[in-house]
């Protein structure tokens, strides 16, 4: 007798098949989707119905087995593969592909979804967001920088925005002092007066009977001017300015500088006015000739005596112009003392001048010069000075020190010496510390006979102001990005999310995935840890059908789906045949 049974079972073949098929169109369908990962459709067998669960083995009857029969085919579920697709290059290194397990961890809201297509590109905010704007995940730097691991945000490269500048904080130098060059025997020495042959009075008013000496202490607005010798009128009132103006030092303008005269500024001030304006430096003691540099003065005769350092490179030039009278206003008034050099600056010397930056970037000029100091069985002594009109306080002297060279014309004592540059009022951090590398190995600084010394800066970091020009991704997901300074830093670090059950997770459309009961939680972590792979700049991962394989699949889907249907048709006309006896 025809069963009915027979043509629901046929139906379960219809629909278990049909829905292969479904699965297999996409999966085709998707063939050029980025990093789509392809489906399958498994069967298993409906409940069957037991006319005989079988019998035992007997002494009489050898036994025998169940009798079911079954009622057609159930859809047990679907999986997807997660194996890796091809990477195809782009040559664009906003695209990133993930070399092994993984996917990368997007956001839209507060909504996380995981995906592998990795054609990233940035917003109107600089943050890197998938084709649809879901915002990429990764870890941000610190101030200085460093990445900062723990809690992820949107990645952010900001080009044509951020802005950075670095310090200078280490000089090298190297070349050859001339160990036969002629020993210092005196620095320069420029007296100062009322005229060249004369020096300086106190006016009646203030000073002791004749000859009215000055003293330090002597207020500036207390000194006769010597051109009205004997009326009691003042050289200076205060409120005026002394500038100091195209003054030399070894063929260099010294830079500009001002004293403001008030009615308590005394002689010793002005000392310590020229003294630091033209970078004297007396902390190595006496010259040769036993004058200590700096300003003095001379109470027999009321002469100003200022003494440089040795060298020829510190060799002052200031003639009566450059010190110069101004009203409170700036306007000129006269040439206040007479200038008069009596003694030369000599000794082997060189100078050099290198850039240095700040923290914001600003361009520092700093002098190194170098000058013989001594010469023995033991080898030669050289006397370095630093100096910058760039030092924002009134001294340009910044440091000196010494250089012990051996017999080889080698350095004997190679530390780095540390020159602090002020840099207050500037807004930039202050002071700025920069080492001075005077013995860098075999580049470093030597002392041989030459005819000439020669001596430079060959190194020194730091950077000005630069502009975020690129940025590339690596294979550890480290964001390192290129200024137009020719810095380079590290902007982030991608993330990567793992689970332990992949295939639980859900598809939730456009390549995208969400964490699902049966997934597990994301463990976010860098490319490569916790078993993710790295990343591949530059590059997309393809999706994984396989043409052929589901070319089989879909064969084999549409012959048990023609298969199945000749069963309800053959059913059909077993009944039709059954009918056909009741006439």
């Amino acid at each position: 007798m025809a069963s009915t049974t027979a043509i629901f079972t046929g139906l379960s073949g219809l629909a278990a098949n049909a829905k292969s098929i479904e699965v297999i169109g996409n999966n085709v369908a998707n063939v050029n989707t980025t990093a789509y990962k392809s489906s399958r459709v498994l069967f298993s067998t409906a409940i069957s119905r037991t006319m005989s669960e079988g019998t035992a083995p007997g002494e009489v009857n050898g036994g025998n087995n169940p009798f079911q029969v079954g009622h057609g085919v159930n859809i047990a579920g679907t999986q997807r593969s997660f194996s890796t697709g091809v990477t195809t290059t782009t040559g664009d290194g906003r695209d990133l592909a993930i070399d092994g397990a993984g996917f990368f961890a997007v956001k839209k809201g507060e909504q996380t979804f995981y995906t592998r297509a990795g054609a990233f590109r940035p917003n109107a905010v600089h943050e890197l967001v998938t084709v649809s704007g879901e915002r990429l995940q990764g870890y941000g730097v610190d101030a200085a920088f460093n990445v900062v691991s723990g809690t992820t945000a949107a990645v952010k490269v900001p080009v044509g925005e951020l802005k950075i500048a670095e310090a200078t904080t280490a000089v090298r130098f190297s070349g050859n002092l001339n160990s036969e060059g002629s020993l210092p025997t005196k620095g320069a020495q420029i007296r100062l007066g009322g005229t060249t042959s004369a020096g300086l009075i106190a006016v009646a008013s203030l000073a002791p009977p004749p000859p009215r000496r000055l003293n330090d202490t002597t207020p500036l607005v207390g000194i006769e001017d010597p051109q009205l010798p004997g009326s009691g009128t003042p050289l200076f009132t205060a409120g005026q300015l002394l500038e100091l103006k195209n003054a030399e030092k070894g063929g260099k303008i010294i830079p500009t500088a001002t004293l403001t005269i008030g009615a308590a500024t005394t002689v010793a001030e002005l000392n310590v006015f020229l003294t630091s304006a033209l970078g004297l430096d007396s902390s190595a003691g006496a010259n040769p000739d036993t004058l200590t540099p700096g300003v003095a003065l001379d109470p027999t005769t009321g002469l100003l005596t200022i003494v440089g350092n040795t060298g020829t490179v510190n060799d002052l030039s200031l003639d009566t112009s450059d010190l110069r009278l101004l009203s409170s206003s700036g306007d000129y008034v006269r040439t206040p003392l007479a200038a008069t050099k009596v003694a030369v600056a000599d000794g082997e010397s060189i100078r050099t001048t290198f850039t240095a930056f700040d923290s914001l970037g600003s361009e520092v000029s700093v002098d190194v010069s170098m000058v013989l100091d001594g010469r023995d069985s033991s080898g030669t002594r050289w006397r370095y000075y630093a100096e910058s009109a760039d030092d924002s306080d009134s001294a340009t002297q910044l440091a000196t020190g010494t250089i012990r060279f051996d017999t080889d014309g080698q350095p004997i004592n190679p530390l780095p010496a540390t020159i602090l540059i002020d840099r207050e009022g500037t807004g930039a951090a202050s002071p700025l510390s920069i080492s001075l590398d005077f013995a860098s190995g075999s580049n470093g600084l030597t002392s041989l006979a030459d005819d000439v010394s020669e001596f430079s800066a060959t190194y020194r970091d730091g950077s000005p102001l630069g502009t975020l020009a690129s940025f590339s991704v690596g294979r550890t997901g480290l964001i390192t990005g290129a200024f137009t300074n020719g810095l380079t830093r590290t902007l982030g670090q991608v993330a990567i999310a793992t689970f332990n059950n992949a295939e639980g997770l859900v598809d939730a459309g456009g390549s995208m995935f969400r964490a699902a009961p049966n997934s597990g939680t994301a463990v976010l972590t860098t490319p490569g840890g916790f078993g993710t792979g790295e990343l591949i700049s530059g590059a997309l991962e393809s999706s994984n059908v396989d043409l052929g394989e589901e070319f089989t699949k879909m064969i084999l889907a549409s012959t048990g789906y023609s298969a199945s249907s000749r069963i309800i048709r053959t059913a059909d006309e077993l009944l039709q045949q059954l009918l056909v006896l009741g006439r």
